[in-house]
């Protein structure tokens, strides 16, 4: 069931009035109905994906009693967290990486001459999310054993946690330090609180249905063809895929943190305004943020961080950017992702300015950011839309290729759509978009801020014509990270 689906629009109404206006007596009542509609709606995907997060479920259930109970002994505590890790590993890997794994190992010994004449590789389908609630269960057992939370022994609201239908199937990832703990509370109707998060669930359709599905059709194009067209045309595809790729990935954080609202339950914010990054750091305190402090504090802290020397630390950054391209996808596409932002990383980090701009925003106490801070921002998107090269391709040979022809067929013409779209349109639109979220680049919860309520009811309702009128049948409207 995807957020932007009439289904959707259906089942968010009615599971919302039984559980604030039908089943709000008791907290459990309340779980079980949120854990029911969260297995529905993840079912109706292909039911047969339940038992993996039942299974994920269970299995990190017990781990997190089996630590506790063991606080003495931390042999037997290492063996649990183990238990926990290899499991969900197993689970990511076999469903996620086994064809990568065995294609690499058939080229592997092509390469030395020997075809390996019967493939290795199965007709697997990836779960949608599986790598969202992996990793989310095993933070909970991680939590556990560094001590930085209890286990809870209601199954009922760690299943409810795990299965949460807001954010299952892309994030944000959630630690049970800020949402287990409000399960395991009861809850209090908020009307302001709902309005809130409606407010939130329009505004990430609109980034979802008009920028992101807007411009689909259009990359598309300039990626399947971009043989057929000069460097002026490669560099506006991948342009247009840095401004589609946002759109769709933080115009579903928002629906999720929307949705989330209108059941009494607030979810981390997962996009900050990233394309107002003045570094690469700034970049990753913004992007996706429950992954890249996922990374920081389960994989990065525990390597010593930056607590140990220049050289390890860097080998540190290394590690968690290769590995965060290896989360997005089985394709070495991703790993040269990885290790394009890991180079761009670490002079901003041996310079010692990864965290200047941690809590700040640009042009913070004026209207207008200086000479500085534009050519940072610049330098910035243009650094982070040239990895995406990468992200986007097919295949490294793709992507080699797409580069290449960017820089030695150096031309420039008028990109035509077959279809005839405008790119004026498309140009305005951008614009129009990038200005406004400038306009609320202080507060990624509230878009519609203006005091006066006249100005709000003309946002509203452009919004929604802009929504209608962007509706296509013809465009996939799945998110793209539901295949990571």
């Amino acid at each position: 069931m995807l957020f932007n689906s009439l289904e959707y629009f259906i089942f968010l109404p009615v599971v919302f009035m039984l559980y604030w206006f039908v089943f709000n007596k008791r907290i459990n009542v309340q779980n079980l109905l949120v854990l029911l509609a969260s297995y529905f709606f993840y079912g109706l995907w292909d039911w047969r994906f339940l038992f993996l997060i039942m299974a994920s479920t269970i299995v990190d259930y017990m781990v997190g009693l089996a630590i506790h109970k063991n606080d003495t002994d931390r042999k037997k505590q290492k063996f649990w967290l183990w238990a926990s890790i290899i499991f969900n590993i197993s689970l990511l890997g076999f469903f996620k990486y086994y064809n990568f794994f065995a294609d690499s190992f058939m080229d592997m010994f092509q390469l030395f001459g020997y075809t390996i004449k019967s493939s290795w590789t199965l007709n697997i389908i990836l779960p949608v999310g599986i790598s969202f609630y992996t990793f989310q269960t095993m933070s909970y057992s991680l939590d556990i054993y560094y001590k930085r939370i209890e286990p809870t022994k209601n199954l009922l609201s760690f299943a409810t946690f795990v299965a949460f239908f807001p954010q299952l199937v892309a994030g944000p990832i959630e630690r049970a330090s800020n949402l287990l703990g409000q399960i395991t509370k009861k809850r209090v109707f908020s009307y302001d609180q709902t309005v809130e998060g409606i407010k939130l669930i329009l505004w990430g359709l609109f980034k979802k249905m008009v920028i992101a599905d807007g411009l689909a059709p259009i990359v598309d194009d300039i990626f399947a063809n971009y043989g057929m067209y000069p460097a002026s045309t490669l560099i506006l595809g991948v342009t247009l895929f840095s401004f589609q790729v946002y759109g769709d990935f933080s115009g579903y954080s928002d629906m999720a943190i929307g949705t989330a609202k209108m059941f009494g339950i607030e979810l981390m914010s997962n996009f900050k305004f990233p394309n107002f990054s003045r570094n690469v750091a700034e970049y990753w305190q913004r992007w996706h943020i429950s992954l890249s402090t996922w990374f920081r504090h389960y994989v990065y802290i525990p390597l010593g961080g930056s607590r140990v020397s220049k050289l390890l630390s860097v080998r540190n950054i290394c590690i968690i950017f290769l590995v965060s391209g290896f989360w997005h996808g089985a394709n070495w596409t991703f790993i040269f992702w990885g290790a394009f932002h890991a180079l761009a990383f670490i002079p901003v980090f041996l310079m010692g300015r990864n965290t200047i701009y941690k809590n700040s925003v640009v042009a913070e106490n004026t209207v207008l950011p200086t000479i500085k801070e534009l050519g940072q921002l610049i330098l910035t998107f243009s650094i982070v839309t040239f990895s995406r090269i990468f992200f986007r391709s097919e295949s490294l040979t793709d992507s080699f290729n797409y580069i290449s022809r960017i820089f030695l067929n150096f031309e420039y013409s008028e990109y035509r759509h077959p279809m005839g779209y405008r790119m004026i349109d498309y140009f305005v639109l951008i614009g129009v978009f990038v200005f406004y979220e400038y306009l609320i680049r202080r507060d990624e919860r509230n878009p519609f801020k203006f005091k006066n309520k006249y100005v709000r009811f003309v946002l509203y309702s452009l919004v929604i014509l802009l929504i209608l009128l962007f509706y296509d049948d013809n465009v996939d409207r799945s998110f793209i990270y539901f295949q990571f």
